[in-house]
């Protein structure tokens, strides 16, 4: 099978290192660029990280001696030498839409762990075992952008992706509304207990940004592609608060979840475990065997057990219990930096080349 050839932008913060990690040894895709800010350009790519790796593996041997681009002045260079690239750049949003609008302009495809292009209803964001169908309005988006083959895809917020693959087998049962409290490890903020001391013993009550995202993108997840844009669903309606809590990596999530008819514990069990995978006959190389997993012990699941369940891509999945004949309670915990970010945008990837987009 063709090796494609792949960007990295954002190459030397949390998430980029992520995506390094992951994509070492990937049997479709070998990274040949590394881009990051103007101050680390030029420079050898080990050399910049060496005394900031943040991973718990080694940099990977064929990424050391790379020499990092600049992502925000050589992006017509960059598209030009890759298939696509990976964004996982930190900039306020507007420079940052800008920016992935420029490459997918020079004709690479853009797999975006940001939320800059998120809201933007030709650009689909997937989470590729619910709706893997949205990457059909990217023929849309080409035609806006006036490109044969660059286009933009995004991947939804870290949080999202440990309730949101649990609450869509139930769209069925008629849910109504959502109420969550997301509990967030400090990687999302790309952090360590090393750069974050005010997180020790403590829990803070606020991420900015963060409880819009997870009341609004899991609507366009459930959406529709009508003409030419992607239409948000009505319903259910979400109230989310989000702490941050001292945790290293993985996210848990409180939902509770309110029903228009009669729903019954045994019924939503079966739902998850019997989930018919989209894209299970794809046989994309990072998609987890078993996509939902549901724990009957009280304690489970339980970050430091579970985070790292099928590679950190699955997600589990506990605690349900009846509240009243249409209400029902659950935890839910994911790895946010595998799943939640770069593992969940090469998966993304996957999805696109096997569909002929890339």
């Amino acid at each position: 099978m063709k090796k494609y050839k792949i960007g990295v932008l954002g190459a030397t913060g949390m998430v980029g290192q992520r995506f390094l990690t992951l994509l070492e040894n990937h049997p479709w895709f070998v990274v040949t660029k590394v881009a990051a800010s103007t101050r680390s350009a030029g420079k050898v790519y080990e050399d910049v990280v060496k005394n900031k790796w943040l991973m718990s593996t080694p940099i990977p041997k064929d990424v050391k001696p790379l020499i990092i681009n600049d992502a925000l002045i050589e992006f017509k260079q960059i598209s030009e030498s890759v298939d696509f690239v990976f964004c996982a750049i930190n900039l306020p949003k507007e420079e940052t839409r800008r920016l992935e609008e420029s490459y997918a302009k020079c004709e690479c495809p853009v797999i975006s762990n940001n939320s800059a292009n998120r809201v933007i209803p030709d650009v689909p964001m997937i989470l590729p075992e619910i709706n893997p169908n949205h990457i059909d309005i990217i023929e849309s988006q080409k035609k806006r952008l006036g490109t044969s083959r660059g286009f933009i895809a995004v991947k939804p917020n870290c949080s999202l992706q440990c309730y949101v693959p649990a609450l869509f087998p139930l769209l069925n049962f008629g849910l109504e509304e959502v109420k969550i409290c997301t509990y967030q490890a400090i990687s999302g903020a790309g952090k360590t207990f090393g750069t974050f001391p005010e997180i020790v013993d403590n829990v803070i009550p606020y991420i900015a940004g963060e409880e819009e995202k997870s009341e609004t993108e899991p609507l366009k997840i459930f959406g529709s592609i009508i003409s030419n844009k992607i239409v948000s669903a009505k319903s259910p309606r979400i109230s989310a608060q989000c702490f941050r809590v001292p945790v290293s990596d993985g996210h848990t999530a409180g939902v509770f979840a309110k029903f228009r008819n009669k729903v019954k514990k045994n019924d939503i069990i079966d739902k998850w475990r019997n989930y018919i995978n989209p894209i299970k006959d794809l046989r994309l190389p990072s998609a987890p065997n078993e996509f939902l997993k549901y724990f009957e012990n009280n304690d489970r699941p339980q970050v430091k057990l579970d985070k790292n369940l099928e590679k950190g891509m699955g997600i589990s999945v506990g605690r349900l219990n009846v509240d009243s004949e249409n209400s029902v309670k659950f935890v839910s915990v994911s790895h946010n930096t595998i799943r939640g970010a770069a593992g969940g945008a090469v998966l993304l990837a996957e999805l696109l080349c096997a569909r002929g987009f890339i």
